[in-house]
């Protein structure tokens, strides 16, 4: 069978090996999405200054959750299972920041002979810094190479229900029979300078939405928590950005139990498994949180491989 049409996954992306933290920071250091200059120039003259100064301890990170993001290995899983459960469509992806990227995949998407692409963002919520980011790129990508397939793009998922179910999937798998009701669940989002929201990137907007849907989801499968809060994780430099920050918020948690939910990301990475399961962690132990639980992402889960057929399958509708 000659399949014609190709799903790409789109994503950050992340180091593979300690060597390639350096690549992916300077990759998302000069993405003018992520560092608002408009001189190519400058950009990158700023964008080296902030890589040299974080390389280091950058590194340090990676080797506490064993020299690699796990961002990559999980999507190829991802892909991997889609296949199997549709062989009509070629399922591939690109990221943003590090190998594959947009370019080397758009010449196997060529080789192949591919008619039809559908791009999906694997971002549930859309922002500039993201999802926009990526499909520039692919587009950029596939333009510089003279791609003739037809391109679609689904751009955010957070408000379809197979999305909330797949958070509710998480949220039983580790409370793993524990009462709802004795934690606060703390929706961890990543963080945005409050610039970027104030030109009207609708990020913060769609993940209070997010969570609100959220909120009703669980409460009808009675899942009703101590409380929910909204929370932004990952704040770099000294300008204002939104809030509250988690780590503010984990702070004030002394003697409760909480539970961490990672809500602005589908595939686990550095940012959940360094920033939430390690420094995180280590934070609410010193203020005395009684029990911090951390949900893992929808990652290759039959839920979210379920979300991602019932997207496409709406496309091809």
């Amino acid at each position: 069978m000659i399949i014609k049409k190709a799903v790409v996954l789109l994503n950050m992306g992340g180091p593979s090996n300690l060597f390639e933290v350096e690549v992916f920071l300077k990759n998302m250091f000069y993405d003018k999405h992520i560092l608002r200059i408009k001189s190519n120039f400058v950009r990158k003259l700023v964008g080296s200054v902030i890589v040299n100064k974080r390389l280091k301890h950058a590194q340090e990170n990676y080797k506490a959750i064993g020299g690699r993001s796990p961002i990559v290995p999980i999507t190829f899983s991802l892909c991997e299972h889609l296949k199997q459960k549709d062989s009509e469509i070629f399922f591939t992806y690109a990221m943003r920041y590090t190998p594959p990227y947009a370019s080397m995949v758009i010449k196997e998407l060529q080789q192949r002979g591919i008619e039809e692409i559908l791009l999906l963002s694997l971002y549930p919520q859309y922002s500039t810094t993201t999802t926009l980011s990526s499909i520039e790129d692919f587009k950029h990508s596939a333009h510089a190479l003279g791609l003739k397939s037809k391109i679609r793009t689904i751009e955010r998922f957070y408000e379809h229900p197979l999305f909330l179910k797949c958070i509710e999937a998480r949220i039983m798998e580790t409370l793993a029979g524990r009462d709802a009701s004795d934690y606060v669940l703390i929706f961890s989002a990543h963080g945005l300078p409050q610039s970027i929201i104030d030109e009207g990137d609708p990020y913060q907007r769609e993940c209070e939405h997010n969570v609100a849907l959220a909120r009703e989801y669980l409460v009808r499968s009675g899942l009703e928590f101590e409380d929910v809060i909204l929370a932004y994780q990952s704040r770099l430099g000294p300008m204002k950005w939104i809030g509250p920050s988690t780590e503010s918020i984990v702070k004030k948690m002394k003697n409760k139990k909480i539970l961490i939910y990672p809500l602005a990301f589908t595939i686990d990475n550095s940012e959940t498994h360094f920033e939430l399961e390690i420094e995180l962690r280590q934070m609410a132990k010193e203020v005395g949180v009684r029990e911090f639980l951390v949900c893992a992402c929808p990652n290759d889960s039959e839920e979210f491989i379920e979300l991602i057929l019932d997207l496409v399958k709406g496309e091809r509708e």
